[in-house]
């Protein structure tokens, strides 16, 4: 377990493998534990970097704001402090926004990015995830843990092909958020809107998105490519938001593709 302080928290992460720095970035609910496999699968040619947002798994949670803005300034702080002058960025989900926010801000910090199941628009969240956005509805549903596991696993196998392993991973993580990260970050993606920035991206950009997705809408890839015109589009289709459970062989296919793909 590794962590370190930035202006703004404490950071905990994770690393693997030696190369070429990669940082990933876990969704919401998420922590640095989703990208083992994918750490494992690197590892060989890329020295990976796993993050947990503040808020999430083993990261800060003394603060008042847990936005996607607060967590693309933690990409920066965290590059900043190991030295990282620049990298490609993975990001799942939120995670992936926030790489996308990250490499609109910071360009000459990011060679690449790709997204995984990411919202480009906020709206495309499932009506669910907007709900829990909404800080009456998000404080009530997080303070009632039994509810919120009975509701996770009745809809677990809607939403991965994999809920055995799923499902515990998810339930621990969710414990170790707080409150107020829990419908503060989700809050604040609903808001998101990244299309009217996108064409100034010029770095390799990827979007991988299961076709089954239930949790962002998979016609996301859509607005991504039209945003930006030189991205590359993976579309997986018996992959639901976690495609990395549901096609695993596949999801590195396109991981490993994107790493290689400097134009």
């Amino acid at each position: 377990m590794s962590s370190i302080v930035t202006p703004q928290g404490i950071v905990h992460y994770e690393t693997y493998g030696s190369g070429t720095p990669v940082i990933l970035l876990h969704g919401w609910l998420g922590s640095w534990g989703l990208w083992q496999p994918t750490m494992e699968a690197l590892g060989h040619r890329y020295r990976c970097y796993a993050l947990d947002f503040w808020g999430f798994g083993e990261s800060g949670k003394k603060r008042d704001s847990y936005h996607v803005d607060d967590f693309m300034e933690l990409v920066k702080q965290f590059m900043d402090a190991l030295g990282i002058e620049s990298a490609p960025l993975i990001g799942h989900s939120m995670g992936g926004t926030t790489a996308l926010g990250t490499a609109l801000r910071y360009p000459t910090r990011v060679r690449q990015v790709c997204v995984i199941g990411s919202p480009i628009v906020g709206s495309s969240l499932s009506i669910f995830l907007k709900l829990a956005g909404v800080r009456w509805i998000g404080s009530l549903v997080r303070n009632l843990p039994n509810l919120l596991a009975l509701g996770i696993r009745l809809f677990a196998p809607v939403i991965t092909r994999d809920p055995a392993r799923w499902y515990p991973m998810i339930t621990r993580d969710i414990s170790r958020t707080t409150v107020e990260s829990f419908f503060s970050s989700i809050g604040s993606l609903s808001r998101t809107d990244l299309r009217p920035q996108l064409p100034a991206l010029r770095m390799p950009v990827t979007g991988i998105y299961g076709l089954r997705d239930v949790i962002v809408h998979p016609r996301q890839h859509d607005v991504l490519s039209r945003g930006v015109r030189h991205a590359q589009i993976a579309l997986m289709p018996h992959s639901g938001h976690f495609p990395m459970l549901d096609e695993p062989e596949l999801y590195l296919k396109h991981v490993r593709a994107f790493l290689e793909n400097r134009q």
